[in-house]
């Protein structure tokens, strides 16, 4: 059968791929259209399979909410051109959309499934848009979340997040606007629990043990009862040299007085603070600093003990925050969880060395 200049071209609108693989996809298929399609996808498919093995880091983060749902899915590629690729970030809203209206048990389900609002699986979906862009693309990871959640996608996908609620007020644009900036603050903090109440009694004790352990090793830190007990020890001990002492004494009442001791000296002091462990962290003086620490930590790593960061809309705690903005509304409003993806996290990246390969080369 017969093709013509006009059949190439339809073939690449349809298919995304190059003018010559068009032509030669239509001469193997004796000007068949359908066939020819089938055959650059058999070709993708080969291609794919070669470009499996690289490294795909970068992407974006796809999302899609409704009423009962919401999801986030993280689709990777190799490189921030294709990541900010429209078709591209189309296709990872589309994949998250299909994750809130099938619910896949995993990825291999969902991979299987039929793409919302289209008549291929994921894999083939994704197959096609490969045929396009000719990058190792790779459907990483997705979450879903039932019930009222509100999103955040950062930098036109760097990051994701939804954040899930409990509440009758999710039709309130008061309470959307507060969903999304409790979102932001998941996107900029990165929180690592929920509240206190969500660190479980073994990760709190493991906590402390190495809040203690890093005050006891950065004698600096320790309160000034307990350093002074550690420096008195480590000089009766004779671990201090002549300019140490020397300076120890013009400098003992100086708040900079690290500053003018040696690093052997230091060291010395931690040897003391480490060795008298239990004596140390019996005083009631170093159990009081350690709490405190402990306290500011955690007003660090739980996101509804952290200072809510959008000061110009509220001072004080993200639970705090919520709490006010239920009470203008006169709702109920719980934040139940969150969930939040960053492109490529926990991927190592491949680091090219142009002077060796172009030194290889030339050899």
């Amino acid at each position: 059968m017969a093709f013509t200049a006009k059949d190439v071209q339809a073939l690449r609108e349809k298919t995304g791929v190059g003018m010559m693989d068009c032509k030669k996809a239509l001469q193997e298929a004796d000007g068949d259209m359908d066939k020819a399609v089938e055959l650059l996808r058999e070709k993708g498919l080969a291609s794919q399979a070669k470009k499996a093995s690289r490294v795909a880091a970068e992407g974006t983060i796809g999302v899609y909410t409704s009423d009962a749902a919401s999801a986030l899915v993280e689709l990777n590629c190799e490189t921030d051109f294709v990541g900010n690729n429209p078709d591209f970030k189309a296709l990872a809203n589309q994949i998250a959309k299909t994750v809130v209206l099938s619910r896949p048990a995993d990825l291999d389900a969902l991979n299987a499934t039929i793409i919302a609002d289209g008549e291929v699986t994921v894999q083939e979906a994704i197959q096609e848009l490969f045929l396009k862009i000719r990058e190792n693309l790779k459907l990483r990871r997705f979450e879903l979340v039932e019930g009222a959640a509100v999103s955040y996608i950062h930098a036109g996908g760097s990051v994701g997040v939804l954040v899930s609620f409990d509440t009758n007020a999710a039709d309130k644009p008061e309470f959307v606007e507060m969903g999304k900036n409790v979102a932001m603050q998941v996107a900029a903090m990165s929180p690592e629990y929920l509240s206190h109440d969500s660190i479980s009694a073994d990760e709190l004790a493991k906590m402390k043990n190495i809040i203690v352990e890093s005050t006891l090793n950065n004698p600096d830190t320790l309160p000034k009862p307990i350093l002074v007990k550690v420096i008195n020890k480590a000089i009766a001990e004779g671990r201090l040299g002549e300019e140490d002492l020397k300076n120890y004494e013009e400098q003992k009442n100086n708040k900079f007085l690290f500053n003018f001791l040696s690093k052997e000296a230091v060291d010395a002091f931690a040897q003391v603070a480490l060795a008298g462990k239990d004596e140390y962290t019996a005083d009631p003086i170093f159990g009081k600093a350690i709490e405190g620490r402990i306290s500011k930590q955690i007003k660090e790593v739980c996101l509804l003990d952290q200072a809510f960061v959008r000061s110009d809309v509220f001072e004080g705690s993200v639970g705090a925050y919520v709490a006010s903005v239920a009470k203008k509304l006169g709702a109920e409003i719980c934040v139940k969880g969150y969930v939040r993806f960053a492109k490529g996290e926990g991927i190592e990246k491949k680091e090219d060395n142009f002077a060796a390969e172009i030194a290889s080369m030339v050899k």
